[in-house]
Order: C-alpha cells, then sequence, then structure tokens
C-alpha cells in the first residue's frame, strides 16, 4: 500500500449564492481539473436564518450532477417536473439534471436556527449529458454506517466501504462518498482507489493527514464554535486535496475529527461551463443557454 501525499490543502472562501445566501465554497469554477470528475463543493452552515432564508430559487441545470446532503436544519426543493420533497438531518438528494431541469432549493433550520450541508457537483460524459433527469433521495436511515473496533464510523453514501455499499447508485462518475469519524488520538488508514482523484473536507474537530514527507494538521469549526486554530494549524474549514496512491493516513485530534472523503474516476473530457450549466463545448454551452431563452430548454415534462 502507498500513503497518498497531500498534493495541498485549502481554506474554503466565503460567497454568495441564490438569492443572498452566505457559504464556503472549498473549490468551483475555473480550472478543477485537479478534482475531475467533480466541479464544485460549496460548505452552507449557518446560525444566522437571515444569511440562508433567501434560499436558492428557480434556477436551470444541465450536463451535471448535483449531491445535497444535510447535517443540521432542512431543504425543501422543487422543479419544473413536478417533483416535490423535504430532505432533513442525515439525508441525500443525488440529482441527475442531465438534458435540463429547473428547480429551487429553500433551506430552514433547526430548532436552534441553524443550517448545514453540503452540495458536490459531479460531472456527467459527454454520452450522458443530454440523459432524463432523475433524482435519487435517500433519507439517513437507509445510509448504512460502519462501526471499526476503534471507534471510527463510516457512513457510506454512495460505492462501497468495509463491506457496505451506499444506496446511491447507477452514477456515472462512480464515485465514493464517505462521512467519516476517527475518535480522539486515533490514527487511521482508509483506502482509496489509486485511479480516482480524492479529496478530504474536514468539517468537525481537528487532526492530522500524514504523507511521505511531513504531517499537515487541519482544523475546522462547527457551527456555533467560538474555537480558533491554532499556530501551526492550517485555517478553518480545509480541504485537503490528495496526490496519488491507494491510501490515506489520518491522525485525529484531541476532540476527534469528521471529514467527507470523497473520491471518483477521472472523466478526461474537455468543459465548456458557464454557472449552473456544464458541457463539453462552447457551440454546446451556448445552445443550450439559447434554449433557456426561448423556452426548448427542458426535453422532458
Amino acid at each position: 500500500m502507498s500513503v497518498r501525499p497531500i498534493r495541498r490543502v485549502v481554506e474554503s472562501k466565503p460567497t454568495t449564492e441564490g438569492a443572498g445566501v452566505k457559504l464556503r465554497r472549498a473549490f468551483g469554477f475555473g480550472d478543477t481539473s485537479e478534482f475531475d470528475p467533480f466541479l464544485l463543493l460549496d460548505d452552507f452552515r449557518n446560525e444566522n436564518p437571515a444569511d440562508y432564508l433567501a434560499g436558492f430559487p428557480w434556477h436551470p441545470h444541465r450536463g451535471i450532477e448535483t449531491i445535497t446532503y444535510v447535517l443540521a436544519g432542512s431543504v425543501t426543493h422543487g422543479d419544473s417536473l413536478g417533483n416535490r420533497g423535504e430532505m432533513g438531518a442525515g439525508d441525500v438528494q443525488w440529482m441527475t439534471a442531465g438534458s435540463g431541469i429547473l428547480h429551487q432549493e429553500m433551506p430552514q433550520g433547526d430548532t436552534q436556527g441553524r443550517m448545514h450541508g453540503f452540495q458536490l457537483w459531479a460531472n456527467l460524459p459527454s454520452s450522458l449529458k443530454m440523459t432524463a433527469p432523475r433524482y435519487q433521495d435517500v433519507s439517513s436511515k437507509d445510509i448504512p454506517e460502519v462501526i471499526d473496533d476503534d471507534g471510527t464510523r463510516v457512513r457510506v453514501i454512495s460505492g462501497n466501504f468495509w463491506g457496505k455499499a451506499g444506496p446511491v447508485d447507477r452514477v456515472a462518475a462512480d464515485p465514493r462518498y464517505l462521512d467519516v469519524f476517527v475518535p480522539p488520538g486515533q490514527r487511521k488508514k482508509l483506502a482509496v482507489e489509486s485511479s480516482r482523484h480524492a479529496f478530504a473536507y474536514v468539517f468537525d474537530g481537528s487532526g492530522t493527514f500524514r504523507d511521505a514527507s511531513q504531517p499537515r494538521s487541519v482544523r475546522t469549526e462547527i457551527v456555533g464554535s467560538n474555537q480558533s486554530p491554532g499556530a501551526s494549524e492550517v485555517g478553518n474549514r480545509s480541504l485537503v486535496l490528495f496526490d496519488s496512491g491507494d491510501e490515506i493516513v489520518v491522525q485525529a485530534g484531541a476532540e476527534g475529527i469528521r471529514f467527507l472523503l470523497v473520491s471518483g474516476k477521472p472523466i478526461e473530457e474537455p468543459v465548456a461551463w458557464y454557472g449552473p450549466i456544464v458541457m463539453n463545448t462552447r457551440t454546446e454551452l451556448e445552445q443550450a443557454y439559447a434554449e433557456l431563452r426561448d423556452g426548448t430548454f427542458i426535453k422532458k415534462r
């Protein structure tokens, strides 16, 4: 087994999306080839309702899949195909936009006003850009959780891990999406297929990711936390991008560490991208926006 070196550690950046939702973007837009097949990861974590209640009103998607994972609060959604629903804490929605869909997502806080979740965008290969839209709505109770002897807990949202298969399936990038908690003081090796790009996004606790050279420390904050990173720590809400190898090694700090571990098989196709629409060529992108203007964007009703 070879430990994946750390390519870099970055802190997610504040941005505003939708009708004024304040969130943090770990990566997205520009050149995202290092994350292929993934395009964007947003961390919408807030305890001030004024910063998220305006939500994400009607907007289009084509050529991608959006993966929404809610940890606190809820998100109601609706779309141009008549689908309606609500995601609560622990739930996942995996939406394949395919040929095109118009939808909206409206967050609500929990009883303390807290809202926390993630949205990941995964690219579709050219052969599936214009596939029919579909949803995979997954309740928290249907997501398997594996607990190792040392107390490490892993929720398997998609892919296979430690003998469990996640409920999200038939996804083009064949991704593995895990929610991992390593208890205080534990050192853990986690396998990642060498053919995949992989990253970790730490959102609770602290820890050290070790590579062949020297450890790299990360620390993040949770909603309502007043703690600040120490001098030797690398910012809050940190994303760790790994280089090639077939396992990662993490050393949990005094509070333990919780992070998303996401990997996927690169598509390695050209990307023409503007806003929520991702195609392969500029011509395809221009056609998509022309169809939005003339009302022919939705192919399936």
